[in-house]
């Protein structure tokens, strides 16, 4: 008669967890809070504009959710927010952002400044350092001066100025082209630029599309369109670029 004794209480040298499957035992994966819909986001200062394009596929592991998100929230024609990672933190933290600037512009009867939107970014995941939101941000577009300006930040708020920066799944396909294009290789050659790029707006647009195209190539997690606001004095103005289905 055979025994019905699972295979770890006989002495087997199964570990516990393959005896637990072998006698029917559903095992359970470690649960996570968060989860990386991917996405890439990119920005660009010049002296006098400020270019934000963002991909809108939104992906879960190799399956896509949808091909038309926006990971950018325009509080004003001078003040842009680019957002990937996690969708629904993306939405919660814009959904934030997005009151807290209608509440500005009541009491105070202006839009908020692109230097207090970087703070004010900064401060809110400060706030979340514990549970952080699962984004990688920008903050983007003109200054007080009408100079571009592109915000970073980490994963608690610690910012820096830049002129220019990507975040996302595609960053370390597209910073390196970045740092090779708008800085300068030798400080001795020409000064390099910190905080604003030398290229003229058009050329800009075009290195920023050239990107997207390359790291389409290559990252799954980005792909279909491109999303594109161009930040002048005149206002902002909207462009896309189309990608790769697949």
């Amino acid at each position: 008669m055979a025994s019905t004794a699972s295979p770890y209480q006989l002495g087997n040298p199964l570990s516990k967890v393959q005896a637990d499957a072998a006698d029917g035992q559903r095992q359970h994966a470690a649960w996570s809070p968060y989860d990386d819909n991917g996405g890439t986001v990119v920005a660009v200062a010049g002296e006098d504009y400020c270019i934000v394009a963002a991909s809108t596929r939104m992906s879960t592991g190799f399956s896509i959710l949808t091909r038309e998100a926006t990971m950018m929230l325009q509080l004003s024609d001078k003040v842009v927010i680019a957002s990937a990672g996690m969708q629904a933190d993306r939405k919660a933290l814009h959904k934030l952002l997005q009151a807290r600037h209608v509440m500005y512009v009541h009491n105070h009867g202006r839009p908020m400044s692109l230097p207090a939107t970087a703070q004010l970014l900064s401060n809110t995941l400060y706030y979340k350092r514990f549970f952080p939101f699962y984004t990688f941000n920008l903050c983007a577009g003109l200054d007080e001066q009408g100079r571009g300006a592109v915000y970073n930040y980490d994963a608690i708020g610690s910012y820096e100025r830049s002129g220019y920066f990507c975040q996302g799944s595609g960053k370390e396909l597209i910073q390196p082209v970045l740092d090779n294009q708008l800085k300068a290789a030798s400080p001795l050659a020409l000064p390099p630029q910190n905080t604003l790029t030398a290229l003229p707006l058009e050329q800009a647009l075009d290195l920023v599309k050239d990107a997207f195209v390359s790291a389409g190539e290559r990252d799954i997690y980005t792909g279909d369109q491109v999303e594109i606001l161009i930040i002048t004095r005149e206002g902002v103005r909207r462009d896309s670029l189309q990608l790769k289905l697949d």
